[in-house]
């Protein structure tokens, strides 16, 4: 099994009513349902648009903290999940599900295997 990270950037999303908006919510929970009935889930969650951004910087003499996205930006994450799934065929099923039920496109990323530290 390999873990995917199923996601969108915000911008992605579009403009829509609040009501758009509320019909989705019980579809997108309807999948995520399905991911943990299914045993793929792992974490999915959309991310606060209204809370501070932070960037943590270690390339100096010090570790700098600083308020805001780390470099000017046209897209930001929106929201994603973390799915334990065999292969990218199943990945893609499950992002092509999400997808659906939230309304708007998810690209899929492999999560890399864990470092092996002799």
């Amino acid at each position: 099994m390999a873990e995917y990270l199923l996601y969108f950037n915000q911008q992605w999303v579009g403009d829509h009513t609040e009501e758009w908006f509320r019909s989705r919510a019980p579809l997108a929970m309807a999948a995520v349902e399905e991911m943990k009935a299914a045993g793929v889930y792992v974490f999915a969650g959309g991310l606060e648009q209204e809370w501070p951004v932070h960037s943590v910087d270690p390339t100096g003499d010090e570790v700098l903290v600083t308020d805001g996205p780390y470099s000017e930006t046209k897209e930001w994450l929106g929201g994603f999940a973390v799915v334990d799934v065999p292969d990218d065929e199943a990945a893609t099923m499950w992002a092509g599900r999400i997808a659906e039920a939230c309304g708007w496109p998810h690209e899929v990323r492999r999560f890399a295997p864990v470092p092996q530290v002799d």
